[in-house]
């Protein structure tokens, strides 16, 4: 059974270090690298790389149900195993299946057209401009805040909370906690608010006031739209991502590790 694994394997071209993984693990193993427009015929991807890798994997594989197994090529690694190439396949046939929801974003920009994006991390709304950013919040339909004056707001994942969310100042979210951060970025008004806690069942609406003179964009993990008058943000349960850590490597404990050992290099 274990022999019968039809892998893939997407990674970082542009690294040294995951260029160099592939080619001994293609060696050891047949394994071929992933042709996007026939990936359902994979059991499972591997990635090589770092966070971003498994992030781009994440997105390029977010409509099919295949388990991603990811080994650190790049710097953190946080979402990955660390590189090891023996025992690839027993190791994947054991491995634990943490599963991801990511969140939906839906944005109305300033001229009304409609773009809608995915996050594994997080939605980050960011000030465009030297000016400050005016964001309504309203979350389930009842407004929550008239107007967080700031650079911009952050929605994060349990996964993402360790990443930019984390780095503004944001709490850590263990993966089982069924919570989304909202964190608020150098807010000036409320002053020093720390934001707060959500249920990953919410809907999330902002509303950029004076959108047009105090422009604001939108980020989903890496993709931007700009210019944007409003965006909707809820987790969407109709995708689900399996990734599979070793089992002294789950991803569900170091994220809960976090809150405690916070300067841990994996």
């Amino acid at each position: 059974m274990i022999q019968s694994l039809h892998i893939g394997c997407l990674y970082d071209k542009k690294s040294e270090k995951s260029d160099k993984a592939f080619n001994e693990l293609s060696k050891n193993y047949n394994l071929s690298e992933v042709n996007l427009h026939q990936i359902e015929n994979f059991d499972v991807i591997i990635t090589l790389g770092g966070d971003g890798e498994m992030l781009r994997t994440l997105h390029a594989t977010k409509n099919f149900d295949i388990p991603i197994y990811g080994m650190n090529r790049g710097s953190i690694g946080f979402l990955l195993n660390n590189y090891n190439p023996a025992n690839l396949m027993d190791r994947i046939m054991r491995a634990q299946n943490i599963k991801l929801y990511p969140l939906k974003m839906v944005v109305t920009t300033e001229d009304d057209k409609i773009v809608e994006a995915h996050a594994f991390n997080e939605v980050s709304l960011l000030r465009e401009t030297n000016q400050i950013a005016k964001i309504k919040i309203i979350i389930d339909g009842i407004v929550r805040m008239d107007a967080l004056h700031a650079d911009g707001v952050i929605i994060a994942t349990p996964a993402g909370s360790t990443a930019y969310n984390f780095a503004a100042h944001g709490p850590i979210i263990p993966l089982n906690a069924n919570i989304l951060a909202l964190t608020p970025i150098s807010p000036f008004r409320p002053r020093r608010w720390d934001g707060a806690l959500i249920s990953d069942k919410s809907t999330i609406k902002f509303e950029i006031i004076e959108f047009n003179k105090r422009p604001v964009s939108a980020v989903a993990d890496s993709q931007e739209i700009r210019n944007i008058r409003s965006v909707e943000i809820f987790l969407d349960f109709s995708i689900q991502k399996q990734l599979l850590f070793d089992k002294d490597n789950n991803l569900q404990e170091r994220v809960f590790k976090e809150q405690f050992y916070r300067d841990i290099i994996y």
